[in-house]
């Protein structure tokens, strides 16, 4: 198999803990390849979700998923300003031009005017009893949100306009 290079389309598959799939995206082109991350852009891509259902996304995004850290992070361009969906999750992997990760359902959603809240924690509750999640991946799904919060909040990496730019002029 040949080395992922930028320019190269994949898709995306978010699974569940208990390994069924989740959410597909039909594609995404890789922007940047770094030692800890990978950038990609999609807009107005078809979604499939694991009752069938499709529809497509509305607006240009920039999703970061990295290596190392159980969340990624997708940036939504929309008219009215940028809103962040961060996913916490498994850090990502790809197999045969598809990134796939595990999504722990608590998520972070920030506004354009700085506002954020902690997304979907019942439904968190529920899965990690119903799927037996571990005391040890409890530990690391909390860690790592307090992680992503404090990330936002010094305005670190996706969530620094700065730090954006780059992705912003490359989606031209």
């Amino acid at each position: 198999m040949r080395e992922l290079v930028i320019g190269d389309i994949l898709r995306i598959q978010c699974y569940k803990h208990n390994g069924d799939i989740h959410r597909d995206w039909n594609k995404s082109k890789v922007l940047e390849i770094n030692d800890d991350s990978i950038v990609c852009y999609n807009n107005r891509v078809r979604v499939t979700e694991s009752d069938g259902r499709k529809w497509n996304t509305r607006e240009p995004a920039l999703l970061f998923f990295y290596k190392d850290s159980w969340f990624n992070i997708i940036v939504q361009l929309k008219e009215e300003g940028i809103y962040y969906y961060c996913n916490i999750a498994t850090p990502y992997i790809i197999e045969n031009n598809v990134i796939k990760y595990i999504d722990y359902d608590l998520d972070l959603r920030v506004f354009p005017d700085g506002e954020y809240k902690v997304l979907d924690e019942d439904e968190y509750d529920y899965h990690k009893q119903i799927m037996g999640y571990s005391n040890e991946l409890d530990k690391i799904i909390n860690f790592e949100l307090d992680n992503l919060i404090e990330m936002y909040k010094k305005r670190e990496g996706p969530f620094s306009k700065e730090y954006l730019k780059k992705y912003m002029n490359m989606i031209k």
